[in-house]
């Protein structure tokens, strides 16, 4: 069965010629559907293979399929895997910039997209939950950066979103600049499964979304918390993943 092109499909040649799209880095006019222009999609690092099966950590070429990091062997994570999208660099920082405090929702869509290649193993049974933000931080932003990835993942791969799933139950102050120990302070007791919500994580399998996994603080308190509920498995999808050399000490 054909259908009628709808009217935005129709219009979308004329309105891509009086309103070009343009590059949200650079400013380059580019074509509706492509996100960035190719000389900024040539500065994103996608993440390759080797990799930490757990942490999705770059290995050495001579590493067998399947290995695990030292830094997880010494510390095995509470989560049971990492998706994301790009390695954290100055484009990838600034694509994150312009979505969560530039309020271009509409990168939403190509971010996710990029996650969701890297999710292999999400069945339409899994559950997918965003990164809670504080009530407060929530009404001076106006959405959550997080809610919006997790709405563009689950329509993806037609699987059941939660938004409310965690709440964040204290205001923590901004992480960036923090060591990883003052992170884990910081996020002690902020983080909760919603008591109305507990009773769905039962044996589910869980895709926890950020836009950004950095120390790995704010995902892991959030593990903890489903798993504590019940939750079987929790894979963590982020955009960019920051390298642990690009993290303050302490």
């Amino acid at each position: 069965m054909q259908f009628a092109p709808s009217l935005g499909q129709i219009l979308a040649p004329v309105i891509d010629l009086v309103f070009p799209s343009r590059c949200p880095l650079c400013g380059e006019g580019i074509g509706a559907q492509t996100g960035l222009c190719a000389a900024c999609w040539g500065e994103l690092v996608i993440p390759g293979e080797p990799a930490c099966s757990l942490c999705q950590r770059p290995l050495g070429d001579a590493v067998a399929a399947g290995a695990v990091c030292a830094p997880c062997l010494a510390q095995p994570p509470k989560h049971d895997g990492v998706a994301a999208g790009t390695l954290y660099n100055a484009a990838s920082r600034r694509l994150v910039l312009a979505f969560k405090h530039g309020q271009r929702i509409a990168l939403a869509p190509m971010m996710a997209r990029l996650m969701t290649a890297k999710l292999a193993t999400v069945e339409p049974d899994w559950l997918v939950v965003p990164v809670p933000l504080h009530r407060w931080r929530l009404w001076r932003r106006g959405f959550n950066q997080a809610a919006l990835l997790a709405g563009e993942i689950a329509k993806a791969r037609g699987a059941r979103l939660m938004v409310d799933m965690l709440e964040r139950r204290k205001a923590t102050p901004t992480l960036g600049g923090l060591g990883a120990k003052a992170r884990g302070r910081a996020l002690a007791g902020a983080i909760a499964v919603t008591p109305k919500r507990r009773a769905a994580l039962t044996g589910q399998k869980v895709v926890l979304v950020d836009d950004v996994l950095t120390s790995g603080a704010t995902s892991e308190a959030c593990v903890s918390a489903l798993k504590r509920a019940g939750a079987e498995r929790v894979v963590i999808a982020c955009f960019a993943r920051v390298m642990d050399e690009a993290l303050p000490a302490g």
